[in-house]
C-alpha cells in the first residue's frame, strides 16, 4: 500500500493521510444532509410544483449521496492518485431542483438522465481528449461568470429558507422577519460558521451546522433525538431513485433537455477543471504547468456522475474542501480512500435527516455562494464588450432563478458585443455553435 501511494516519495505516512482524509469528509459532510433538502425541494409549498413534477424520496437522496460520494472519491484516490473527494455538487444541485424541475416542470427522473448523458459525454470528452479544446473555446471571463452567477443564486436560496429574505408585492423581494425565532436560528448558524472559518476551522462549515443543530434542540426550534434510532439507522432505500435515470432516457430528446444536459455539462467540466488545479497547486502536484496524470482524475470525476444518476442523485464532481485535507497534509490517493471509508459509515447517520432543517443548512448555503463569488475578480470589469455579457450571466442567475437562464444570455451577448467591437477574430467557432443553441432556447422553450 506505501509503496502504490509512494508515501516515501511524497513524504508522508498513514498517520498524516488519516487524518487529512478525516479533514476532508468533516469539511464536505454537510453534503449528505443539504444535498436531499435541496433536491426535495424541501420548502417549496406543493402548489408551486409544475403538473407531473413530484417530489424525489430524500432517504434515496441521503443514500445516492453518500455512495455516489465513496465510489468518485475511492476511483480519484485509486485511479488518480489524488487526495480529491467528490460528491454531488453545489451549484449543480440547485440547478437541477430549482431550474429543471421548479421553473422547467421537468421530473427528477428525466432529469436524472440529462445528469448520466451528460456524465457519458464527459467520459467521451476525456477519453478522446476533446476536453482541452471545449475548455479553450470558453471565454475564462464566461467561466469566472458562470461561477460567480452560481454562487449569487445559491447564497439567494439560503437566505430565502432562513426566512431573512422572503418575498414582498411591492418590491418583489424584502427584509423577512428577524424577530421569527427560526430564522433567528438561521442567523445564528451564519454568525457561528463565520467566526469559525474566520479563526481558522476547516470544517467550519459542518461545526456550525451541528451549533445550529444544537442551539435549535435547546430553544425547541427542532426536535431533539430522543433514543439511539433517532442518530444512527438502516440505511434508507435507493430503490425509488435507483435506474431512474436509465428508464427516462426517452424523455431527453427535446430542447429543455439539450439545454439542461449542456448547463450540466458546462458546469461540472469546468468546475472539476477549477477544483483540480486549485488543489494539485495546493499540494505542488503541477510540473511544467502540467496536471500529471490527469485525463485519469477527469475519469473519475464523469465516472462518479455516471454512477450517481443511476443511483440517485445531481451531478458528482471534486469538491475544493479537498484543499483542507490537503492543509492537513495528505499527499496521496491513501486520503481519498479515507475519506470514502467515512462517506460509507455516514450512510448509518441518516435518522439525523430530522435535525437537520433549512434554517440549519441556510448558512452552508449563503458561505459557499460566498466563496464562489471570489470568481468575480477574474473578469475583465475594464473592457465593456466583456463586463456587460459577464455581469447579466451571474445576476440573471438570482433574478430569473435560473442557471440555465444566466448562461444562455451570456452566452449570446458575449459573441455580439466581440463582434460589434471589432474583436471577432478572438471568437473560437463553438462560441457561435452555442449561440444558435441558446438563441433557439429562448424562442422555443416558451412553447414546450
Amino acid at each position: 500500500m506505501k509503496k502504490y501511494f509512494q508515501f516515501d516519495e511524497l513524504g508522508t505516512n498513514y498517520k498524516t493521510e488519516f487524518i487529512a482524509g478525516l479533514t476532508t469528509f468533516l469539511s464536505m459532510a454537510y453534503i449528505l444532509f443539504l444535498n436531499p433538502i435541496i433536491l426535495t425541494l424541501d420548502g417549496v409549498p406543493d402548489e408551486a410544483l409544475a403538473e407531473g413534477v413530484t417530489r424525489i424520496d430524500g432517504g434515496a437522496v441521503f443514500t445516492a449521496t453518500a455512495l455516489a460520494a465513496a465510489i468518485g472519491t475511492l476511483i480519484m484516490g485509486l485511479l488518480a492518485k489524488y487526495p480529491i473527494a467528490l460528491a454531488p455538487g453545489m451549484g449543480l444541485n440547485a440547478f437541477f431542483a430549482f431550474s429543471v424541475s421548479l421553473g422547467m416542470g421537468i421530473n427528477w427522473d428525466t432529469a436524472l438522465a440529462g445528469v448520466l448523458v451528460s456524465g457519458l459525454i464527459f467520459i467521451l470528452l476525456t477519453v478522446t481528449g476533446l476536453r482541452e479544446k471545449i475548455i479553450n473555446a470558453i471565454p475564462s471571463n464566461l467561466k469566472h461568470a458562470v461561477g460567480a452567477g452560481i454562487g449569487l443564486f445559491i447564497a439567494f436560496i439560503g437566505l430565502q429558507g432562513a426566512g431573512i429574505i422572503e418575498a414582498d408585492g411591492a418590491t418583489l423581494v424584502g427584509l423577512g422577519d428577524l424577530s421569527e425565532p427560526t430564522t433567528l436560528l438561521a442567523i445564528f448558524g451564519l454568525i457561528a460558521t463565520v467566526v469559525l472559518l474566520t479563526i481558522g476551522f476547516k470544517a467550519g462549515i459542518f461545526y456550525g451546522m451541528i451549533l445550529t443543530a444544537i442551539a435549535g434542540m435547546m430553544f425547541g426550534l427542532i426536535d431533539t433525538p430522543k433514543a439511539v434510532s433517532d442518530v444512527v439507522g438502516s440505511v434508507p432505500s435507493i430503490a425509488p431513485t435507483f435506474g431512474q435515470a436509465i428508464a427516462h432516457l426517452g424523455d431527453i430528446f427535446t430542447i429543455e433537455m439539450l439545454i439542461v444536459i449542456l448547463t450540466f455539462l458546462f458546469v461540472d467540466f469546468f468546475d472539476t477543471a477549477g477544483t483540480l488545479v486549485a488543489v494539485a497547486s495546493q499540494a505542488g502536484f503541477i510540473k511544467d504547468n502540467k496536471l500529471p496524470r490527469a485525463n485519469k482524475a477527469l475519469l473519475a470525476d464523469s465516472t462518479a456522475t455516471v454512477a450517481g444518476s443511476i443511483l440517485g442523485t445531481s451531478t458528482t464532481t471534486s469538491y475544493i474542501e479537498s484543499s483542507a485535507g490537503v492543509g492537513a497534509g495528505g499527499r496521496t490517493g491513501f486520503t481519498s480512500v479515507v475519506t470514502a471509508g467515512f462517506f460509507l459509515i455516514a450512510l448509518f447517520f441518516s435518522p439525523l435527516l430530522a435535525v437537520v432543517t433549512t434554517q440549519v443548512t441556510a448558512a452552508a448555503l449563503i458561505i459557499v455562494g460566498v466563496l464562489m463569488a471570489s470568481n468575480l475578480k477574474h473578469i475583465e470589469w475594464d473592457r465593456f464588450e466583456i463586463a456587460v455579457p459577464a455581469f447579466l450571466t451571474m445576476f440573471a442567475m438570482p433574478l430569473t432563478y435560473s442557471i440555465a437562464n444566466g448562461i444562455a444570455i451570456g452566452f449570446i451577448l458575449y459573441p455580439v458585443l466581440m463582434l460589434l467591437k471589432g474583436r471577432g477574430k478572438e471568437i473560437n467557432p463553438v462560441m457561435y455553435v452555442l449561440f444558435i443553441i441558446f438563441v433557439l432556447y429562448f424562442l422555443f422553450l416558451p412553447q414546450v
